[in-house]
């Protein structure tokens, strides 16, 4: 990328910004090195780095770089031999522990951030070398008393040496022969030895080594004899101290020279993740979106203008993309706007939406769409002065910067960019209309750089096309200009003045007329961006409007020439047909979104009520199959018992049948169940009749029909007789039909077994049992076998639980009831009667594997 257009589109501010974002010394001086790239394949990736990355930093608040620093520089030294200073081992702990649970972080969530787990990979936290420095360096860089045992020995040992010294020289100072000798009753140190103030005056009346005196010389710090050797053994214990904490640096530093090849690594790969997560916060910041960076199209022969040129058919109106109206007019006499065969498109793309320039105020500045067509690549801007037009030009080259250099862009979604080889900005003070010679030789000279690097991969922006200059000539010159562009199919936003250059570009294929627009009531540009009309002259307006004399803008107005006032009427009625069409679409766009909107509602409603159905079909299906395989269970348990009882009994061997027949019904009612089919006829809906003893009714999650044989009001259950079933279910699991109603798909009419019927398995009913076993006034051993067989009519007649009434009394006939209940195998549970169901007088027995 051309250095000098980086410079004059301000991507040196944009780093900037950027690297303020970073979190540490290293991932901000990527930020200042960071350059953009013309590989596609590159910069694609750079995007993606930081879409992951925003999600990533939203997502976990715990993903972060505090604590890291640029431990590189220190790493030579080490290598070196050299001794690092604590709070240089610090620094790179604190780094490598920070580096350490990143790593943990993103290759946890590798699932979902593979672009940030891949960078992750490359960090080595050399984990040894953190573990070692905190067991010798505590967080404010001291050495710890248990880094060695020796260093623990020689600290234990100055404490010692040092409380004697004091005492010693506390003796001096207290003493009342030394104490009036002294400036202070203190202790301090000079030259690392422990000493005492004397008065200057008082020289020699206490002995010892004078070792410094004060500026004034009225103290003379001595260090009386009698302390010397403690002082002695005092400083030596000292620099044995120095030369232990030495040595453990050292081990330290050696430790480091050893691993710094990944320890320089890991640095490098947090500097590159600091780069990636300060590109995701300016994104967040400035509310940017993810650009597409689009192959640059294939184009034709002719390019995508095709072969036939405009023609120069007055006031015929084009709608194009956007509600943008075009018209063929015809200017002025001898400026027919009749087009040659269309350049080819060099297949660029620029297609910005509510483009925004991040160097603007955000709550101020105003969005623009900006894009290219496939009928032209050169798009002329004109306009007022201030009016936005050179920040059009910086907004289209700052943003493909920012695209090409992995940066998400302040633009709506769906803004898509060529990757150019090459951006090239031409840019001068748009404040100043009139410049200087020397300004227009720099210009030139800065265009004519431009030309010989170009090529048709590249961008140009152009601001004030010939400017500075005679308007004729700089006119013509500008005029040439964009002619070599257009034969070389260089992709160009150029800006200018001059009304020669909107006849040019009305008129010349691949090259498309813009203007940013002027608010005449209000004397201000809008700074709204109009591709396909140029901008207006406004001076006889704004004349008016500030109050100059009707007859001045009467005799002004009847000076111009009459083919431009045709044209700037024709172009305000091109302006009106263009903001209605805009209207229209507008409200095309929001009918449709409604549409849209109440269409994916209707969808969804379906789609919640096909769902509602499948699940209560499921339900349904489980609900039956649960009660088969625990029916299916019981008829197991039953089978194995009743093979224990006597061969030749008649009635085992009924009962035996009994449950074979059983089995049939079960295997029936398991193909019946899977699926549950829609019914083949009409299914008449519960009755509203109440149930009453002998109806016949429908279980559905049997699929069978039964008779209604007692009812218990009380605990809302019927007794049902289902074939040679007898068995107890909740009122809620039975439905009664009318007579006469159709019968859901396996439902008989009463008096049959819903199964194909064989000869050879005629079986006998079970037992008709009852709800209750009275046996007040049986004695125990009366009562014991008729308990006994209550219970195995009950289990086989499936009754869930019934009812032993033994009466009060003395409480024996209670006690060998509840006894035996205890250890019977076919009960799973009794309970002493209710106040209305016979309070002590009796006991309620549940029975295994029957639902209770």
């Amino acid at each position: 990328m051309n250095a000098k257009s980086l410079h004059t589109l301000e991507f040196d501010k944009i780093l900037q910004r950027l690297a303020q974002r970073t979190s540490f010394s290293a991932g901000a001086q990527l930020a200042r090195d960071m350059l953009p790239t013309d590989d596609l394949t590159l910069a694609r990736h750079w995007l993606s780095e930081t879409a992951e990355a925003r999600r990533l930093l939203s997502e976990h608040s715990d993903v972060h770089l505090g604590g890291v620093f640029d431990v590189r520089v220190y790493l030579p030294q080490a290598e070196r031999g050299a001794v690092l200073l604590p709070h240089e081992l610090l620094e790179i702990r604190s780094t490598l522990q920070r580096a350490r649970t990143l790593r943990n972080i993103l290759v946890r969530v590798e699932g979902r951030y593979p672009v940030m787990a891949d960078i992750a990979y490359r960090i080595e936290p050399v984990l040894h070398v953190a573990d070692q420095i905190g067991q010798v360096l505590n967080d404010r860089g001291e050495v710890m008393d248990s880094a060695s045992p020796k260093l623990a020995r020689l600290r234990s040992e100055i404490k010692v040496v040092q409380s004697r010294l004091m005492d010693r020289l506390s003796r001096v100072i207290n003493s009342p022969d030394t104490a009036q000798y002294l400036q202070e009753p203190i202790v301090t140190q000079r030259q690392g030895r422990y000493v005492v103030p004397l008065k200057a005056e008082f020289k020699g009346r206490i002995r010892g080594l004078i070792h410094d005196q004060s500026s004034s010389g009225a103290t003379l710090f001595i260090e009386p004899f009698g302390a010397v050797e403690l002082n002695n053994d005092w400083r030596k214990l000292q620099m044995d101290e120095e030369e232990e904490v030495r040595r453990l640096l050292a081990e330290l530093s050696d430790l480091v020279a050893d691993e710094a090849p990944y320890i320089r690594q890991t640095v490098e790969a947090l500097a590159i993740l600091d780069l990636i997560f300060a590109r995701a916060r300016y994104a967040d910041d400035l509310r940017a979106t993810e650009p597409e960076l689009v192959e640059w199209k294939k184009v034709g022969k002719e390019g995508p203008g095709g072969k036939e040129g405009k023609k120069g058919n007055q006031g015929k109106l084009e709608v194009t993309r956007g509600g943008t109206v075009t018209t063929d007019v015809t200017l002025s006499p001898g400026h027919s706007v009749t087009s040659s065969p269309s350049p080819q498109h060099p297949g660029s793309t620029i297609d910005l939406k509510r483009a925004r320039h991040p160097l603007l105020n955000p709550e101020t500045v105003v969005p623009i769409d900006v894009y290219l067509e496939d009928s032209y690549f050169v798009l002329l801007v004109t306009g007022p002065n201030t009016g936005g037009k050179t920040v059009t030009l910086k907004t289209v080259g700052l943003l493909t910067l920012m695209a090409q250099a992995g940066m998400h862009i302040p633009a709506g979604d769906g803004s898509q960019l060529s990757c150019f080889e090459g951006i090239y900005a031409d840019i001068g003070d748009e404040q100043s209309i009139e410049q200087s010679l020397s300004t227009f030789s720099s210009h030139l000279t800065n265009i004519i750089s431009i030309l010989e690097e170009a090529d048709d991969r590249s961008l140009l922006l152009l601001d004030e096309l010939g400017a500075g200059t005679d308007p004729e000539e700089g006119s013509a010159l500008a005029r040439a200009l964009l002619d070599h562009l257009v034969r070389r199919r260089i992709t160009t936003l150029a800006t200018t003045h001059y009304s020669e250059l909107k006849i040019y570009a009305h008129g010349t294929p691949g090259v498309r007329n813009a203007s940013v627009e002027f608010d005449v009531e209000s004397l201000a540009p809008t700074y709204d961006l109009s591709i396909g009309l140029p901008g207006r002259s406004n001076a006889l307006a704004i004349a008016t409007r500030l109050g100059l004399p009707k007859n001045i803008i009467d005799a002004a107005q009847s000076l111009v020439r009459p083919e431009a006032l045709e044209a700037d009427q024709l172009l305000q009625e091109i302006k009106d047909t263009r903001t209605r069409l805009q209207e229209e679409r507008a409200a095309a766009e929001t009918m449709r979104r409604k549409a849209d909107a109440h269409e994916k509602a209707l969808k969804q409603q379906l789609d919640n009520i096909e769902q509602t159905r499948r699940d209560m079909l499921n339900q349904a299906r489980e609900q039956a199959q649960s009660e088969l395989d625990d029916l299916e269970d019981e008829l197991q348990r039953v089978r194995k018992q009743l093979l224990g009882l006597v061969a030749s009994s008649d009635a085992r061997e009924e009962q035996r049948q009994a449950l074979h027949q059983a089995q049939q019904v079960i295997e029936t009612r398991r193909e019946t169940n899977a699926p549950l089919p829609p019914p083949d006829k009409p299914v008449a809906p519960p009755s509203a009749t109440p149930i009453r003893v002998g109806d016949t009714v429908w279980v559905p999650s049997l699929q069978s029909s039964a008779q209604i044989v007692s009812l218990n009001p009380a605990e809302k259950e019927a007794e049902l007789q289902l074939g040679v079933y007898r068995m107890r279910l909740p009122l809620s699991r039975v439905e009664r039909r009318d007579v006469g109603d159709a019968l859901p798909v396996g439902m008989e009419r009463p008096g049959r077994l819903p199964v194909a019927e064989s000869s050879s398995h005629v079986s006998a009913p079970l037992p008709q049992v009852g709800l209750e076993l009275d046996i007040r006034g049986a004695t125990v051993e009366e009562m014991l076998p008729r308990l006994e067989k209550y219970l195995d009519d009950a289990y086989l007649g499936m009754m869930p639980w019934v009812r032993v009434i033994h009466g009060k009394g003395t409480g024996a006939l209670r006690t060998a009831v509840r006894n035996e209940l205890r250890k019977h195998p076919l009960v799973k549970n009794f309970r002493e009667g209710e106040p209305g169901e016979g309070g002590d007088g009796v006991t309620v027995v549940y029975l295994v594997g029957q639902g209770s």
